[in-house]
């Protein structure tokens, strides 16, 4: 089996680093000057314990690759790509490519089922950074990250027992889920402060972004019970997590924010319309008001115009705009 994983910043490209260090083939497609400069000079993987430089073959689109019957794809790209990136792989590779989708929210499966036969899911638990072109930083150690995987909508098969067992070797913990979208959506809901991070800091702990958090999630708990959706408990997720994910700093540098902390830090896109913007999205289907989810969904896109970095006010002022 060769892993081919299409977008290489901070999950994709710790996903293809570890699998290329122990000893499986695998290809990144990248594009824009991060991937210039993997095809260039090879990808700069940094962790607490190397820093080391791995010539993993890059490609700058899907069409660039020879594929091949015993590939499967990993795709890491933002959900707000995932539609222009599922039409090109489709016309390279065709409808039988399996499909991983190691992405944030609960969209992007049903999405990829207009073009692809195997689609599964892959619930990330993976303290990454990618903020600068060729390089990506990995703080968890010694276990970089937990990547359950199970077919969409449900039940597994043998790609996802295959590439469990690869990605364990490559030090990930890693089990196939016949339930891997319960997973997801609980993963949703702890995702749903990444905005307030990015908006109003690096930290949760303070009462004012705590507060801000509650808010969220709250609405998100009566949606899911309007729709009737079941992740997993917080409890169940929390037994999965154990001990696994522990991070520890790197030249002395903690770890900064998450993925959306990232995104404005770098300038790029955020993918808040499949986080936040899920629930309200949700909501409006089912007839249940999520204000607070709708206010920071538009706040972040306001942010991300503009240009702002992150950090761009104080959690007592975010706060008062979702209690409006």
């Amino acid at each position: 089996m060769r892993i081919v994983v299409l977008g290489a910043g901070g999950i994709g490209g710790t996903i293809g680093a570890r699998l290329h260090l122990a000893g499986h083939e695998v290809g990144l497609i990248a594009r824009g000057a991060h991937g210039e400069a993997l095809r260039d000079h090879g990808l700069t993987f940094v962790t607490p314990e190397e820093r080391v430089t791995l010539p993993i073959a890059t490609y700058a689109r899907p069409a660039a690759v020879a594929w091949r019957p015993d590939d499967v794809l990993v795709l890491a790209t933002k959900s707000q790509d995932t539609e222009a990136a599922a039409r090109q792989v489709v016309a390279a590779a065709g409808p039988d490519l399996p499909v991983v989708s190691a992405q944030n929210g609960v969209a992007n499966e049903p999405a990829l089922t207009r073009w692809f036969e195997r689609v599964h899911g892959m619930c990330v638990m993976l303290p990454a950074e990618h903020l600068e072109p060729g390089v990506v930083v990995a703080h968890g150690s010694p276990t970089p990250g937990i990547l359950d995987v199970g077919r969409f909508p449900d039940g597994s098969d043998d790609v996802d027992a295959a590439l469990a067992e690869a990605l364990r070797s490559a030090r990930f913990e890693s089990e196939p889920r016949g339930d891997i979208m319960r997973w997801k959506y609980r993963k949703l809901v702890n995702n749903l402060g990444n905005a307030v991070q990015a908006l109003a800091g690096e930290r949760l702990d303070g009462r004012e972004a705590g507060e801000a958090l509650d808010l969220l999630v709250g609405e998100a708990e009566a949606v899911f019970a309007a729709a009737g959706i079941d992740p997993v408990t917080q409890a169940e997720d929390d037994v999965r997590r154990a001990d696994h994910l522990r991070l520890r700093p790197i030249d002395g540098a903690e770890r900064g924010g998450g993925s959306t902390w990232q995104s404005l830090a770098r300038g790029s896109g955020v993918e808040t319309d499949y986080l936040n913007g899920e629930i309200a999205h949700l909501g409006r289907l089912h007839g249940v008001a999520a204000p607070a989810n709708a206010r920071i969904q538009t706040l972040m896109a306001e942010a991300a115009a503009r240009g702002a970095g992150p950090g761009t006010m104080t959690p007592a002022e975010l706060l008062a705009l979702l209690r409006r």
